[in-house]
């Protein structure tokens, strides 16, 4: 991290996120049958899970300290704590897009479960995980095209860091 720019440490991390999510949308497609007959069992679904989730869960803790120092880096100097301030807001604006990117994904590809009412035992609705591989796919590549073009957008606007 310390002999890259910021801004090749963040596309690093971004890559690594989009690389990360590839298990998940793997497991979908039925990678697990394909490793736990190869492996004798030992490489499930379960494995590939509890790993993926040991190796992406710290990514995303370890990604805030590059991004706080590019915009720390960023910053005017004669506003910085405004400057730093205000982007720590868009960046909890863009979680909040995020909360609402899911909501709009999750309607565009419907994804349902089963549901047994435990009183009557009747199923509603059927489960239907059709558009499961679409979505995932639709996520991952959002997850990577958004950063790598806002990267490249303030790389080349007069906010551009100044290594």
């Amino acid at each position: 991290m310390a002999s890259r720019s910021i801004a090749q440490v963040v596309v690093l991390l971004t890559i690594a996120a989009g690389v990360l999510a590839l298990p998940n949308l793997a497991l979908y497609y039925g990678v697990h049958e394909w490793t736990a007959a190869r492996t004798g069992g030992v490489v499930d679904a379960r494995f590939i899970a509890i790993l993926d989730t040991a190796v992406e869960s710290p990514l995303g803790q370890i990604a805030m300290v590059p991004m706080l120092a590019w915009i720390a880096r960023n910053a005017p100097t004669h506003l910085n704590a405004t400057f730093f301030a205000v982007m720590a807001s868009f960046t909890n604006m863009a979680l909040s897009a995020s909360s609402l990117g899911t909501k709009y994904l999750n309607q565009i590809f419907t994804v349902t479960r089963a549901v047994t009412d435990p009183r009557t035992g009747t199923v509603a609705p059927v489960a239907d995980y059709s558009h499961l591989g679409s979505l995932l796919i639709t996520v991952g590549l959002i997850s990577v095209i958004v950063p790598l073009a806002v990267i490249f957008l303030v790389q080349n606007s007069p906010y551009q860091t100044r290594d």
